[in-house]
């Protein structure tokens, strides 16, 4: 059973007497909006008497009742704009109940209401639209956070407070958070000009979007714990994908020099500022390249991001300004980590590195090879340390089961990872083409899962017949569209360019939630 607020059982009242007034809460009709209200603030000058015939819609966010005229506020899509509303202008004939009860007293912050009327300039030079009629659009039947102001006493400033601001409260209810914090629809107007920027850059190129299944019979592309569901008709364990690499690398077989797409990848691990279970990435692979060539594509694609973004390379990122203009810093993983810790990890034993990680407070488990201590060591004393876009490259050959082994440095692939921030941006590899020595790395991961590797990826049997029949020299990439948004908008958490980020349930205790299933 539903509870109500008193606040909530008012709202309700309203509507049963909107719907005795026969005014219907919620019309099927369209109500035709010929301007937004950033437009008319834009663009409105007195002199020129222009948007004289005006038609909003939007919600009611303030109220100002003065006995026969009233203003009010309106926000749309683009922002908010003054309505000045007017008893006997929208109530022309003898009935004046629009005005007296349906605006006095029906009406509450939040409903949706369309307006006709021209614009004008108060006596305070304020933009306003000066309403001839009103329409109903949609009763609200809860009230909003109403972010309240007060005057500092001391500085003579306002001061917002009780706004809505818990993140919890404003990722679970991003709807909200939309309506009452307008400003934060700028990160996400931004992630889609980066999206945007990047197709644009990439189809200019002559590269094909492409589309790729996210249900698979064997998860692959990268080290990761999958997510696992069951088809009925079928009656197969399937995965949602945690790549789309091995696809993509199946149409360069097919013949496509170069295909591309922006995936929904999904991985089964732990949550943080940087970590949603469900995320964003942009894959591409070319025919006849190398990851030389790619770390050159990824300057130039993301300082083109930059500038299409901010017009300019520069991008301050909390403490940070970060600069995108190329060419970016190169260091291979060695020369990274001996430079910020003293230790040359090249030519040591499994036993050297796991004295070296001890030595560096490096924590460990039984179940890490060579590559993954590496891997642990580079993550704690050298990615955080990178801030400007930092291109490492030429990582151990345990690490990189999908990458071409290095052209002249025995032991290591041709795989580097761009670092921003302190955090990995994207991961590009000289693509392994081999397919005798993919299956040997398939191999050897597959060891590496029975010492208690979860990450360890699996042996794809229809992969290995695909690369059999023959596939070019191809470099590849995967760059992640949220860790770059997050820069891109100076947002610290990778919930701040989600709509809608993976939260603990509610409450676990309600009658409907939907029950586990088992072995879900």
């Amino acid at each position: 059973m539903q509870h109500l607020s008193e606040q909530e059982i008012i709202r309700r009242q309203k509507l049963e007497e909107l719907q005795k007034l026969g005014i219907e809460p919620y019309p099927s009709e369209l109500f035709d909006v010929n301007f937004y209200a950033q437009e008319i603030h834009d663009n409105y000058h007195a002199e020129l008497n222009n948007f004289q015939d005006v038609s909003l819609a939007g919600r009611l966010m303030s109220i100002r009742v003065k006995g026969k005229a009233s203003f009010a506020e309106l926000q749309d899509a683009s922002g908010r704009i003054q309505l000045y509303i007017n008893r006997d202008e929208i109530c022309p004939g003898e009935d004046k109940e629009l005005y007296n009860t349906v605006f006095k007293k029906l009406l509450d912050l939040g409903d949706f209401i369309g307006v006709k009327g021209h614009v004008f300039k108060t006596m305070v030079g304020e933009t306003s639209i000066h309403v001839t009629g009103l329409t109903v659009l949609s009763k609200s039947l809860r009230p909003l956070p109403v972010v309240k102001e007060r005057t500092d006493e001391a500085t003579g400033e306002k001061v917002t407070y009780d706004a809505f601001t818990d993140p919890e409260q404003r990722y679970r209810q991003r709807y909200v958070d939309l309506v009452v914090n307008p400003h934060v629809r700028e990160a996400f107007i931004k992630r889609t000009q980066l999206v945007q920027a990047m197709r644009n850059y990439l189809n200019d190129k002559g590269y094909l979007e492409v589309e790729t299944p996210i249900l698979q019979p064997l998860y692959g592309g990268a080290a990761a714990r999958p997510f696992k569901t069951h088809h009925n008709t079928l009656d197969m364990t399937l995965y949602l994908r945690i790549a789309n690499e091995l696809y993509l690398k199946r149409l360069i077989v097919g013949g496509f020099d170069g295909v591309y797409e922006f995936s929904k990848d999904f991985r089964n691990e732990g949550m943080s500022r940087f970590h949603n279970p469900e995320f964003t990435q942009m894959e591409l692979y070319v025919a006849y390249k190398d990851y030389y060539w790619m770390m050159d594509l990824v300057e130039e694609m993301v300082e083109r991001v930059a500038l299409a973004l901010h017009g300019k390379t520069e991008v301050q990122v909390g403490e940070n300004l970060i600069n995108f203009q190329r060419p970016w810093k190169r260091f291979t993983m060695a020369e990274s980590i001996e430079h910020f810790t003293g230790f040359n990890i090249d030519g040591k034993s499994e036993d050297e590195l796991r004295a070296a990680a001890k030595e560096l407070k490096v924590g460990l488990d039984p179940s890490m090879g060579k590559a993954k201590i590496i891997d642990e060591i580079f993550g704690e004393h050298v990615e955080p340390k990178l801030i400007q876009p930092t291109f490492i490259t030429d990582y151990p050959v345990e690490m990189s089961p999908l990458a071409k082994k290095h052209r002249s440095k025995p032991g290591l692939v041709e795989r580097f990872e761009a670092i921003c921030n302190g955090k990995e941006i994207c991961n590009a590899f000289s693509e392994l083409n081999d397919p005798i020595d993919q299956r040997q790395r398939f191999e050897d991961q597959l060891e590496l899962g029975k010492r208690g590797d979860t990450e360890a990826m699996v042996l794809d049997e229809d992969f290995l017949r695909a690369l059999e029949y023959g596939m070019p020299p191809t470099a590849g990439l995967g760059i992640g569209i949220d860790r770059l948004s997050m820069i891109m908008t100076n947002s610290a958490s990778i919930q701040d360019v989600l709509f809608f980020p993976q939260m603990k349930p509610e409450n676990t205790k309600s009658e409907n939630a939907p029950k586990p299933e088992a072995g879900a």
